[in-house]
């Protein structure tokens, strides 16, 4: 399988999926931390792909969903977006619908 459908499958095969520098417990830069802040306190669930780990997928996913920094966050199949965008649905009280409902479609699925 080349790099492309791994990652087409990874967005697919999880409701949420972080694609960040280092672990939700040991984050690599200041971006992923604050973006694991915000989905550690909305309560749900996650996937996530450390990049320094795949040196295809770090190189590659930029190219998948035309974005090109990281983090990247997916829900339901779809690039939300990175750091900033994240944080503000999370302010705003969105983020945290968002998930939910992501995450109880796949259960009921």
């Amino acid at each position: 399988m080349d790099v492309l459908e791994r990652i087409k499958q990874q967005v697919t095969d999880n409701p949420i999926i972080l694609y960040m520098k280092g672990t939700p417990d040991f984050p690599q830069c200041g971006f992923s931390a604050r973006t694991v802040q915000a989905l550690n306190a909305c309560g749900v669930e996650y996937a996530y792909v450390n990049i320094y780990e795949d040196e295809e997928v770090y190189r590659t996913l930029p190219k998948f969903a035309n974005w090109p920094t990281f983090p990247q966050l997916y829900v339901k199949g779809e690039l939300v977006g990175g750091c900033d965008i994240t944080l503000d649905l999370f302010q705003a009280g969105e983020l945290k619908k968002m998930l939910e409902e992501a995450v109880s479609k796949k259960q009921a699925a």
